[in-house]
């Protein structure tokens, strides 16, 4: 199983960044994804999740209408754009994967739910 998360960098405030995350190696159609994200000293947090159908994304009220999640199932896919980026949205970024997900359940935005991590992507808003 890999997840190989891309796109971070560094970017001034009001910017934009497009992070990828690529799976392989598991049913990627049958899992929900999710994004979450760690900054330094703190502990890991939701950013966004999106169900195996890729209906009713789900957000933390931080990044709620700036971080649109989206998935490719035939490219095995998800991504999130990240519009209007503040300073306090720098951190390292993760792509997640809850392998076995039911299809008709809303993706869960708790990090024990989901079984594979990518190896993250650092993205930092500068002021």
């Amino acid at each position: 199983v890999q997840l190989q998360a891309s796109g971070g960098g560094l970017v001034q405030a009001g910017g934009s960044l497009r992070l990828a995350c690529a799976a392989s190696g598991y049913t990627f159609g049958r899992s929900a994804m999710g994004w979450f994200r760690q900054a330094p000293g703190k502990e890991r947090e939701f950013v966004a999740a999106i169900s195996r159908s890729g209906r009713s994304p789900v957000y933390a009220d931080s990044v709620k209408g700036r971080f649109p999640i989206s998935r490719d199932n035939a490219k095995k896919s998800v991504s999130l754009e990240m519009d209007s980026l503040k300073p306090e949205d720098t951190a390292v970024y993760y792509c997640a994967a809850e392998p076995r997900a039911i299809l008709t359940r809303a993706p869960r935005s708790h990090p024990t739910f989901y079984d594979y991590w990518g190896q993250g992507t650092q993205v930092t808003v500068s002021s």
